[in-house]
């Protein structure tokens, strides 16, 4: 079985649902993620064979490791999801992610995702169950709680249960993305277990990554929301914890990366990806003097080709 981390304090892309896709994974990659997560993906949808659900699993030619998350809260059809995902990305497979972290509504109202952390039973027999079957490490990705702090004892269940490694966003279900990230639950919940624990929440840059391996002790970081429209952030984090030097990039390379961006996803979608586009090219402006009038202008574009025009076109015209 290969292990789930490529590298020591390797520093993760987050599952985050219609963000990581085939396109934005590659780019985060190539600014030196270590290993990138699908979108969550709906084990009843896998087993019933909807072609929707099944396109989460495409991975692009360069792709050689990849984390597939799952989420349910049947045990049996989370198992024979696992089955599919395995057979379908074969040694492109590295490791299967269970979400019981998901806060949002229409996931919890069915039993899944943050759910689980009321049934704990439930969740390590999931856990247990697609281990049984799976040929890679069965992670998890969790919670500090429903409403309580309840990790600690939810991370021995999962740990009993065979979970090969952790992953922890320390803010309760009922918090949604509220408040901070309690730290000190990562650093609890690392002590408490000998597999590995990844720390995520709050991780914006490379001095709060290393701050959170420093206080809590946690192997790892994975990045959410803050490499939207900043993919070059892992750039930036591998070299704080290299202790290294890092230097931002420039006005002209971050819309290169924009570009690119566009470029990429106009080849693998065609032009219904410039309209899914629209959700990150806004992010890549952030910070920028006047960017609500290039985020309609952009909004405006017919192809990649005009975005590249426009964006280039426009550097001399704004300013940080």
């Amino acid at each position: 079985m290969i292990d789930p981390y490529p590298s020591a304090h390797p520093v993760l892309l987050a599952p985050m649902a219609g963000y990581t896709d085939v396109v934005f994974r590659a780019l985060c990659t190539s600014f030196g993620c270590d290993l990138a997560y699908t979108e969550m993906i709906s084990a009843k949808g896998l087993t019933f064979g909807n072609r929707k659900t099944a396109a989460y699993l495409e991975v692009g030619e360069d792709e050689t490791g990849i984390a597939v998350q799952l989420f349910g809260h049947e045990p049996d059809r989370m198992a024979e999801a696992a089955r599919i995902t395995a057979d379908h990305l074969g040694p492109r497979l590295r490791c299967i992610d269970i979400n019981m972290g998901c806060p949002a509504q229409k996931i919890v109202a069915n039993g899944d995702g943050s759910a689980l952390m009321r049934t704990p039973a439930l969740a390590g027999t999931i856990t247990e169950t697609v281990k049984k079957v799976s040929p890679v490490p069965v992670t998890v990705k969790f919670r500090k709680g429903w409403e309580d702090d309840t990790c600690v004892a939810f991370a021995k269940t999962l740990e009993s249960a065979g979970a090969d490694a952790l992953c922890l966003h320390p803010r309760t279900r009922m918090q949604q993305y509220r408040g901070t990230a309690d730290r000190s639950a990562i650093g609890e919940v690392k002590a408490a277990v000998r597999i590995p624990v990844i720390g995520n929440g709050d991780i914006t840059d490379g001095e709060s990554a290393v701050s959170m391996i420093r206080e809590t002790g946690c192997d790892g970081v994975m990045v959410g929301r803050a490499a939207l429209g900043k993919p070059w952030i892992f750039r930036e984090i591998k070299a704080a914890i290299a202790g290294t030097p890092y230097t931002e990039p420039s006005l002209s390379e971050r819309l290169e990366v924009a570009v690119l961006h566009a470029e990429r996803i106009e080849q693998a979608k065609g032009p219904h990806g410039l309209v899914e586009l629209r959700k990150h090219l806004p992010r890549y402006l952030y910070g920028i003097r006047g960017s609500a009038a290039l985020r309609t202008r952009l909004n405006d574009a017919k192809n990649a080709s005009e975005i590249r025009e426009f964006l280039l076109d426009s550097l001399k015209n704004i300013t940080i």
